[in-house]
């Protein structure tokens, strides 16, 4: 399979993971089997490392999502990091560059919620400071 398949096919994983291998074949015009292997392979390279759930709009459309910069003391980081990980409502965490360390993207079901997480991640061993800012509208997303 060349490059372009690998992107095709990995482009129809991305919008439904649960698509079958008999679909994935039937819209790339390849055998079954060839999909498949062509898959694995993807896992094995760490290509594909797992497949997660997207959640519904209207599960979404209840949530309050912040995104939250972070300036984290060098010394601590990888403790921040493990602390962070352990909030379920920091839904993602991006290392960037700029006046921040790291941006996390937080969700809760109500602004009580995300107040008491954003006072949590403030209070961090670690976190020299933060920077929240509330998700009013989301414009599109891909």
């Amino acid at each position: 399979m060349t490059e372009n398949r690998d992107q095709k096919l990995l482009a129809l994983l991305r919008r439904n993971a649960r698509t079958s291998v008999t679909e994935l074949a039937k819209t790339l015009h390849l055998s079954r089997t060839t999909v498949q292997n062509r898959i694995t392979r993807l896992e094995q390279a760490g290509i594909i490392r797992g497949y997660s759930v997207i959640l519904g709009q209207s599960y979404l459309e209840d949530q309050v999502e912040a995104h939250v910069s972070i300036k984290v003391h060098q010394k601590l980081t990888a403790r921040t990091l493990t602390e962070l990980e352990r909030i379920n409502q920091v839904a993602q965490l991006y290392a960037v560059s700029g006046e921040y360390d790291l941006i996390a993207i937080v969700q809760a079901g109500a602004l009580e919620e995300l107040n008491r997480v954003l006072d949590t991640i403030g209070n961090l061993q670690g976190v020299e400071r933060t920077n929240s800012a509330v998700v009013l509208e989301t414009r599109f997303k891909r």
